[in-house]
Parts: C-alpha cells; structure tokens; sequence
C-alpha cells in the first residue's frame, strides 16, 4: 500500500521492527518505516485492544504510540529512524517502572 519514491542516492539504515530485520531511508520517521515494512497495526487500544495505524503522522492524534528501543509510548511519528532501532507494536497500556 505504501511505497518510497525512488532515490538511488538516499541513505539507509537497518532497523529491528517486530523482532525483523528491515533497510529503510534514513530520513524518515518511525511510523513512515513501520507502514514501509508492512505493519498492519502499530498499537492496540487499552480498553478494546483494537488495532490502529498512525493518523495524523505530525503528532496530534497518538495514533501511533510504539515501543522504540525499549521505551513505550514514543509517538513514532516524532521519532526518526537510526540505525540499530528497535521498533515494536505497544499492545494496550504500557507500564513504566517507578523510581
């Protein structure tokens, strides 16, 4: 459904998205590379556990809460991709660990 404009100059870099590996342009935004790499959900509510994608994609709507390097919560599309990222899907509610 989603493709990049061809650019054979544009860098890439390897990130880690649901556990595989994946090459996307560097200039991008965690949310574009999860819809690149073919992701049918990014998150799942807390209260129905239905899936959802990114929406506004500017950071408005927190359609798109992933889990990035560990961390949960992280609006994807305000995150650009880096190399050796670890992206995951936040399934409901996330957990933080107190101080």
């Amino acid at each position: 459904m989603f493709k990049t404009i061809e650019d054979h100059a544009a860098d890439t870099v390897g990130i880690t998205v649901e556990g595989v590996p994946h090459r996307v342009p560097a200039n991008i935004s965690v949310a574009a590379a999860a819809l690149l790499c073919g992701l049918g959900s990014v998150r799942e509510t807390p209260v129905t556990g239905v899936g959802r994608l990114p929406y506004c994609m500017m950071g408005v709507c927190f359609d798109c809460l992933m889990k990035i390097n560990g961390q949960p919560n992280q609006r994807a599309c305000q995150v650009m991709v880096a190399a050796d990222m670890t992206v995951e899907r936040q399934l409901g509610a996330a957990e933080f660990e107190e101080f």
